[in-house]
């Protein structure tokens, strides 16, 4: 590293340009997760949709549902050794280069047809998704002069914005294409999306902090070698399990989907244990660890009904809801954009109302917005309860319905969201505070695997009762979670 850069400092170039003010690295983060959020939204759009079509796979409702719950879940269990591979083998620059091209081959490999190229595609796509999450937004930080810069909250909007654009803008052109055009065509438009954003951060890498190069902790030799002994002893055990059972013909899909689901909820409870039970925490990190698990619940329960919205809310809009609007009938994928263009018209609204409250002393805390994004969610499944009771004769319901889902979806994401992030980097354990952001995305995951076991036991989440109780638990929760917020905001020692 050069002498005149301090250890907090940016690297800067470009003869002093900048990006909106920020550092010129700022464009070409914001350009590459835009990519990727492009590549990654317009493949989910078409997930559900060409595993039930006759044109597609042709499976069942409920096996689609699964795969994709999982297929979500995945992602955001392997931000955890994602975030690992950054901080001890690669650094977060080349973990994300990696990461770009890992999810580009997925994206090449779901463009070709086939069962087999399509779910190995899918393991490619988490696989990279999972490596770059959580290296980049790493990288952002790394633009500014430590966490007091006043540039930096900032910084990260714009990054936020990033994302959105690109969620917004992929259902409209990858699933136009892929559900009017050809399937595999749509896939292949979600590669060229990364490989735009893999070259634009090729390019754009000299603007980027020289830190980012920076692998913070490497793995020793020792390490390296237990690590690779390990693994390998893993896929081993993997390799012979399946080869037997693939010999012995007893082979179905239930036999990669439940393993990988029963993983999803055992991690994330052993990880908490792990931490809840490390000794050399403190009297009041043990205390706050105990109140950010009433936290990481409440998250765990609202993403298993949020992330309903791209499988079983998408299975309902293609078979019961009219797609015609003012003589336009528009693809069903279109629908996945209602999400991120309400974010980026609602986040700034309700960013101006939490600092008004907060001047007049009438802000309402962490555990109250997290409760009130229980009831969002809770009552938007309240609110399908109507279209689907409509649509129970075979007719079609109007597109507003599935706009007011989507708008009391996101208003509770913007309720839970940012404050969850917020509040995991502030009740961390000193020794886990690289790490508590992984474990705050397991709630994600958590979430989808729950889904996803409920669609393998055969589940049917487009049926009343099924969504009644879904919404009832989610207000029963959120009433919970209201009742103790004063034992809760006791438990956060102090936290906001």
């Amino acid at each position: 590293m050069a002498s005149s850069l301090t250890k907090d400092s940016p690297r800067t170039s470009g003869g002093g340009k900048t990006f909106f003010g920020h550092p010129r690295g700022l464009a070409t983060l914001f350009m590459t997760e835009m990519w990727e959020r492009f590549s990654f939204y317009g493949m989910r759009a078409l997930l559900p949709l060409y595993l039930v079509a006759p044109g597609g796979l042709n499976l069942s409702a409920t096996t689609a549902t699964a795969i994709y719950s999982i297929y979500l879940a995945m992602v955001y269990l392997l931000a955890m050794p994602g975030g690992w591979f950054g901080d001890r083998v690669w650094g977060p620059r080349k973990t994300v280069a990696v990461a770009a091209s890992v999810i580009m081959a997925g994206h090449v490999t779901l463009a070709l047809p086939g069962q087999a190229p399509f779910f190995a595609g899918l393991a490619l796509v988490a696989l990279g998704s999972g490596l770059l999450k959580a290296n980049i937004s790493t990288m952002v930080g790394h633009l500014y002069n430590g966490p007091d810069d006043p540039r930096r909250d900032g910084g990260f909007t714009i990054f936020y914005m990033g994302i959105n654009l690109g969620a917004f803008a992929a259902p409209l052109i990858i699933g136009t294409v892929g559900e009017s055009v050809n399937w595999h065509l749509g896939f292949a438009l979600a590669a060229l999306g990364m490989a735009l954003g893999l070259i634009q951060f090729l390019l754009g890498t000299r603007h980027l902090s020289e830190r980012s190069s920076v692998v913070p902790k490497p793995l020793t030799d020792v390490e390296r070698r237990s690590t690779l002994r390990k693994g390998l002893i893993w896929l081993a055990v993997a390799v012979v399990f399946y080869g037997v059972v693939g010999g012995a013909g007893l082979y179905t899909l239930n036999w990669a989907l439940i393993p990988i689901t029963l993983a999803g909820l055992i991690i994330p409870v052993m990880v908490l244990t792990r931490i809840k039970r490390d000794k050399e925490l403190s009297a009041t990190e043990q205390t706050r660890m105990t109140g950010f698990i009433w936290f990481f619940v409440a998250a765990a329960a609202f993403w298993m009904i949020y992330d309903q919205g791209g499988s079983t809310l998408a299975l309902f809009a293609k078979n019961s809801t009219n797609t015609t609007v003012l003589g336009f009938d528009f693809p069903v994928s279109w629908f996945q954009s209602i999400n991120p263009v309400l974010v980026m018209a609602l986040a700034p609204v309700l960013a101006w109302l939490w600092l008004a409250l907060n001047r007049r002393g009438k802000e309402p805390s962490t555990v109250v917005k997290f409760s009130s994004a229980l009831l969002l969610v809770g009552v938007s499944f309240l609110v399908f309860l109507i279209p689907l009771t409509m649509s129970g004769d075979g007719s079609k319901v109007a597109v507003w319905w599935m706009v007011a889902i989507y708008f009391a979806q996101t208003l509770g994401e913007l309720c839970l969201s940012p404050v969850g992030l917020s509040v995991t980097t502030k009740m961390a354990p000193e020794k886990y505070g690289s790490q508590m952001m992984g474990v705050w995305f397991l709630a994600v995951t958590a979430g989808d695997c729950t889904t996803g076991l409920l669609s393998i036991a055969g589940v049917d989440l487009n049926k009343t009762g099924v969504v009644g109780l879904e919404a009832a638990l989610a207000i029963l929760a959120a009433a919970a979670v209201f009742m103790y917020r004063k034992k809760v905001k006791a438990l956060m020692g102090g936290v906001r």
